[in-house]
This record gives C-alpha cells, sequence and structure tokens, in this order.
C-alpha cells in the first residue's frame, strides 16, 4: 500500500487527505492530521476515490462523425483536428468568435494556461468560468469595498469569534469542516451565532437568532441591522473617521431602513431585526460568513457590498476572527480566479484599464494583449451563433450548472466548434464535435488555493486511464500547433511563471508549499503568508462605503406562478454531479431529486409526501418528486441542483447582476402542478 498526500477535489475548504493505491488503483482515502480539516473529512471526502475508476471515465479523444456519432481517434488527429477549425474559424470571423471556458475543478497551473491560451494564443478576453455562476459578485463587491475580493480572514479564526453571523451559506451541507468550526464557536466556545436563512437549515438549531427573509431580500435586511446600529449609536466611529470614506452617503439611504419598513419588505420581525444588529455590534469580534446564497441574485454585488457595509460600521475588518468572509464553493474557484480565469480581469486582479500591469503580460508572454473585457460564460452562451462560433472548455458542465438549460442546449448547438475537455461524458460533452479526454485530481500534479487563500499542494498519485492526459498538456500542445510556443516541463514550471508575474503568488514555488500551504498575498520566498487581510489599512488605502438601495428579484410572483423557487446544494453531492453521482456510497445515501414544499402549501395543492409533480417556470418544467417539510417557508420551494434528470436549472432565471454578470439562480417564479 502507498499513500500520497493531495487535496481534496471537492469543496473549497482544501482538507488535506491521502490517497491510498494498491496495483495502480485508490482503493481508499484517509485524512491527514491537522490542517484545514483538523484531520477529519466529509463524507465526500471519504468517498472521493469512488467515482476514479468508474468504467465510464473517457480513455480515447473521440470526434463527432458525419453520422452524428462519436468516432475514436488518436490524439495526433484530434489535435489536428482542433486546430485546423480554430484557426478557420479565427480567420473567418475574428478572434472575439472563440470562447474559453476554464475550470475551478482544475489546477492553477491549468487555469492559468487556459486563460494564456485564451489571451495569447486565440487573442480574446472570451475566457471565463463556473466563479461566474457562484462567487462573480463576491470579486466585484469585496474589491469595490475593501480592494480585495476575497475572504479576509482564515477559517480556524471562525471559532474564536464572539459573534458569528452566516448569511446565504447552508454550512453544515456545503462545506462541513468549517460547519465543525462555527458549532465548537458555539457549543465549545460559548459564542453566538446569527442566521439568516430563509430556510430552516441545521445552524438554526444552534442561532441565537434566526431571521427567515424573503428570498432576494438581504439587502434589506442588512441595511435595515445597520439602520439599527447607526441609531443606537453602536458604530465604531474611530474605524470610521480612521480608515473609510463615504460614510455620509451611506448614512443617507441606510437611515431610510427602518426595522418596521424592512419587515414590510423581509418578512423578518422588526425586534428579531434589532436583537440581531444589537448582537453583532456589541461583539468585540464579529464574522460574516456568507456564500452563494446572496452571491447569486442580480442583486449579488449589492449583497456583498453590504456585508462589507456592515463590518466597515462595526470595525469588524483588519482584525483576527473578524471580518467578510465567503466560502468558496469548489476546489479551486479563488485560484482561477486569482490566475486570470474571468473575462474582465488579467491574472492577479489587473484591470481592464491597467496599462503596466498588462504591459507586464505581453513583455512576458510576447504578444500583443486585448484591452477589452470579453464575454462572460452566460453571455457566451446567449452569442452563440452569433457573435461566439466557438467554444473551447475544460472541466464545465454548462448544460446542469448554467440557468435556463433549455436554452444553453439550443446555443450549444448552433456553435460551428465546441471542444470539451473533462473526465466523463458529460451533458455538455454529448453536445460537443470533439471530446478530449483527462486526468482527474489523483492523477496530476498541481495546486489549488482553498477559500481561505492558501495555496496547497496537488500530487499525482497514479497515471490516468487509458490515453488521457494531463489538462496541461493538452492545452500545451494546442498552443504549439496554434503558432504560439509554450514549453513546460512539468506543472511546477507553470508555476514559476506564475509567481514571477502574480504578485500575490511571488512566493508560491512548489519547494515552499510542501507543508500546509502558503495564504496569500505571499510576495516573496522569504514572506510567511498572511492570516487575514487590510490589517492597517485596505487593499485600495481606505475602505469604501457604498449606499445601497433595495431592489426586488428580477423575476416576481404572480397569480400563474404564484411560488419562489430556490436552490442549493445537499450534502451528499456536489454541484453537477458528474463525480458524485459516481460514487455508490452517495447514490445509496441520495440517487434523485425532490422540490422541499412547505405542509401548507401542499395542503391547498392537494399534494402528498414523495408524489411526483410538476414544477414549471416561465422558461420550462420538471418532474420531481415531493418532500414534504418546514424546512421552507410558506410560499417557497426549495430544489438542489445536482441531479440532471430533474435539472433545477431548467427552470432557473438567467438575468444577470448588471456589474458582476451573474445570473439569478437564487430566486425565481415558479408553480406547482399534480400530475394527472
Amino acid at each position: 500500500m502507498r499513500k500520497t498526500l493531495t487535496t481534496c477535489t471537492y469543496c473549497g475548504v482544501g482538507c488535506q487527505l491521502y490517497l491510498k493505491e494498491r496495483d495502480g488503483k485508490i482503493v481508499g482515502i484517509i485524512p491527514k492530521e491537522g490542517g484545514v480539516n483538523e484531520g477529519k473529512l466529509c463524507i465526500k471526502g471519504w468517498t472521493a476515490h469512488e467515482f476514479i475508476h468508474d468504467p465510464r471515465r473517457l480513455t480515447k479523444p473521440l470526434i463527432r462523425g458525419k453520422d452524428g456519432k462519436f468516432e475514436e481517434v488518436s490524439w495526433e488527429q484530434a489535435f489536428t483536428y482542433v486546430t485546423d477549425r480554430l484557426k478557420e474559424i479565427k480567420a473567418k470571423y475574428g478572434s472575439d468568435s472563440i470562447g474559453i471556458l476554464a475550470s475551478a475543478k482544475c489546477t492553477n497551473e491549468e487555469n492559468y494556461q487556459m486563460q494564456k491560451f485564451a489571451r495569447a494564443v486565440i487573442g480574446t478576453n472570451n475566457v471565463d468560468h463556473c466563479a461566474r455562476l457562484c462567487h462573480a459578485s463576491t470579486v466585484a463587491g469585496l474589491a469595490a469595498a475593501f480592494g480585495s475580493g476575497a475572504m479576509t480572514n482564515s477559517i480556524a479564526e471562525l471559532q474564536d469569534a464572539d459573534v458569528i453571523f452566516v448569511i446565504g451559506s447552508n454550512t453544515t451541507e456545503q462545506h462541513p469542516l468549517i460547519s465543525r468550526r462555527l458549532l465548537r464557536a458555539v457549543k465549545e466556545n460559548g459564542k453566538k451565532l446569527i442566521l439568516a436563512d430563509p430556510r430552516e437549515i441545521d445552524l438554526a438549531g444552534f442561532a441565537t437568532v434566526h431571521m427567515r427573509q424573503k428570498s432576494g431580500s438581504d439587502v434589506a435586511l442588512l441595511n435595515g441591522m445597520m439602520n439599527v446600529i447607526l441609531s443606537e449609536g453602536l458604530q465604531d466611529d474611530e474605524f470610521i473617521k480612521g480608515r473609510t470614506e463615504n460614510f455620509e452617503a451611506f448614512r443617507k439611504v441606510v437611515e431610510q431602513y427602518t426595522p418596521e419598513r424592512v419587515e414590510e419588505i423581509t418578512n423578518v420581525p422588526a425586534e428579531k431585526i434589532r436583537e440581531a444588529a444589537r448582537l453583532y455590534a456589541k461583539a468585540d469580534k464579529a464574522s460574516i460568513v456568507f456564500s452563494m446564497g446572496i452571491t447569486q441574485h442580480t442583486t449579488g454585488v449589492d449583497n456583498v457590498l453590504s456585508t462589507a457595509n456592515l463590518a466597515m460600521l462595526t470595525g469588524n475588518v483588519g482584525r483576527d476572527s473578524t471580518g467578510v468572509n465567503p466560502l468558496r464553493g469548489q476546489n479551486n474557484v479563488q485560484g482561477a480566479c486569482d490566475v486570470g480565469a474571468l473575462a474582465n480581469f488579467y491574472p492577479s486582479y489587473v484591470r481592464m484599464d491597467n496599462e503596466a500591469g498588462i504591459k507586464k503580460l505581453e513583455d512576458a508572454w510576447g504578444v500583443s494583449l486585448p484591452k477589452v473585457a470579453g464575454l462572460t460564460v452566460v453571455e457566451m452562451i446567449n452569442e452563440c451563433g452569433k457573435k461566439i462560433h466557438a467554444i473551447y472548455e475544460m472541466g464545465e458542465n454548462p448544460m446542469v450548472s448554467d440557468p435556463d438549460i433549455n436554452h444553453v442546449r439550443e446555443s450549444l448547438k448552433k456553435l460551428d466548434l465546441l471542444v470539451v475537455q473533462d473526465i466523463f461524458m458529460s451533458e455538455t460533452a454529448e453536445l460537443a464535435h470533439v471530446v478530449l479526454p483527462t486526468a482527474c485530481y489523483a492523477e496530476k500534479d498541481g495546486t489549488f488555493t482553498n477559500t481561505e487563500r492558501r495555496v496547497q499542494r496537488v500530487r499525482k498519485a497514479i497515471d490516468p486511464p487509458g490515453e488521457a492526459r494531463q489538462d496541461w498538456e493538452i492545452i500545451m500542445q494546442l498552443a504549439n500547433r496554434m503558432g504560439f510556443p509554450m514549453n513546460y516541463a512539468s506543472p511546477k514550471e507553470i508555476m514559476d511563471e506564475i509567481t514571477r508575474l502574480v504578485p500575490i503568488y511571488g512566493g508560491m514555488q512548489f519547494e515552499r508549499l510542501e507543508g500546509e500551504g502558503l495564504q496569500w498575498p505571499c510576495p516573496t520566498r522569504e514572506h510567511l503568508g498572511t492570516k487575514y487581510l487590510h490589517r492597517d489599512k485596505f487593499s485600495r488605502g481606505l475602505g469604501l462605503f457604498t449606499p445601497v438601495d433595495y431592489l426586488p428579484p428580477a423575476e416576481q410572483v404572480d397569480q400563474k406562478y404564484p411560488l419562489i423557487l430556490t436552490t442549493g446544494r445537499v450534502i451528499f453531492h456536489f454541484h453537477t454531479g458528474t463525480m458524485t453521482r459516481k460514487s455508490p456510497t452517495l447514490n445509496m445515501q441520495l440517487s434523485e431529486g425532490y422540490v422541499e414544499v412547505n405542509p401548507e402549501d401542499a395542503r391547498r395543492l392537494k399534494v402528498e409526501n414523495n408524489e411526483v409533480v410538476k414544477v414549471k417556470s416561465r422558461r420550462g418544467e420538471i418532474s420531481i418528486k415531493t418532500r414534504v417539510s418546514p424546512i421552507v417557508p410558506e410560499g417557497t420551494i426549495f430544489i438542489p441542483f445536482h441531479f440532471v434528470e430533474n435539472a433545477a436549472n431548467m427552470l432557473t432565471n438567467p438575468a444577470l447582476d448588471p456589474k458582476a454578470k451573474i445570473p439569478e439562480l437564487k430566486v425565481c417564479a415558479a408553480r406547482i402542478e399534480k400530475l394527472a
């Protein structure tokens, strides 16, 4: 038996684990002692080996023949076909007719290469990844307020916060190893938990205050809490005066949101709003934790800016066990953003108007780079067959992850070329012209960056199946054949290039990451990493208060669609289910989707528990079993989005946040119908 230390491939906690290998097969997993996961794993981590040797793994390149069926081909044939078609499309329609999708499931090194392929090889900023669907609003909001769009503090600090305010995060199911810290803070350390969530999730049982706000009303709720803090003089005047700007403009807006007015908008009793505000403001150290529950809205950036406003109002940022702490959904969504897999940022969050920053990249890569932001993932889908004629994607599955799946399907069919690079024949790969088999996390080297900005090693334990190759090797081959030299011998050499061009990763050479990893910013080889951000000053200098008014969701309920549909994850599965639904253990726990319905709604609709019903929205319909439960409030239904057979995103609204371009996956109007 041989053990290989690596980083879990699922959520953003970055749990450290050993892959147990015998005779070239991964036969089990054990957690590493210590680390961010403290020697523990969630059920997904314990079973993160079960999909690796699934017989459905892709093992040879595939090209769709004239009869519409896939044919196995050699790598030489696949590379030639892809590069010839990309060259033809680029020559005919221009560089911006091609879209590139990177992946939060892949390493920093692979994402860096993919965005470099888009910009230096193709010549377009049409490069994006699934952060656009989960935390694009976090990056935009926190960057505007603080100057950095990342988790301000560290995971371990949460258990020492006097008050933890969780909003839009079902932490026990989405990030179980972080929820251990929250529960320890409450149960063992006597700390207080404030929860804002429409559903009666597990954390509600440990909360001092649980505010069940109406979905999409988060800005009003947060403004209401800040109104109480200001009206009762609980703000930190010294912090506001010395470290922030634009306070008076912010104050004028917040003064309009009395608890009574906010109760009308959110359905949260005014006294609960006051109780939560006092609890948070009077704490010596208060920490805000959020996730996709507040980011996946047309007001996602406004929601994030409001959390930043609340933290600055009370001086709860720039200190240990405080801050604004977004929990990243995927293993490397933070890293993929850091290294530039975004349509509007180059590596290290260099903006399109940063001439010096772009010149540095141009000098290093030896090309002239585009200076205008590209299309985001949803925009690329919308432009298929119009502005976009080809998409090359790595490890993404928009046929399950994106809103309004019927529209996604019809759009992808309009492409002249769709190249999918993945470990399984995903729902998106089934529509491709070319499918390239690649390695999973157990079969590659590199790094992931977890939710607390910690860069950790990923280590190869076994070879990929059949002829599958590591993503970085495939990208390099395609770049070279397109006429742009990429000559890396290993992921280590790619990371060496990243350390030269991405200042926050400046001291992140492989040899320095052998232990617990390092948290950025880590600008030099001598630097020990950064536990929390904004200690003495914000990354932008002064923290920026932003006046934010409440705006309702893009789609409202009416007589035809009287229910609010919201979506999310469950503990047993992960995102589009590409990996977890290949796990016998996880499928045994939950093998199909369901719709949560409040008992009062079920009685009114005359539906029983476990009854198959139709759920409809303005975009589509699905058949799905009911789960009648008071977890959801009356008037709201909840569907987990992992199950393609009854895909929640068949129903969701593709309306976008105007700043972050993130779709409103958390709120849409729906109805339930009994089957005849």
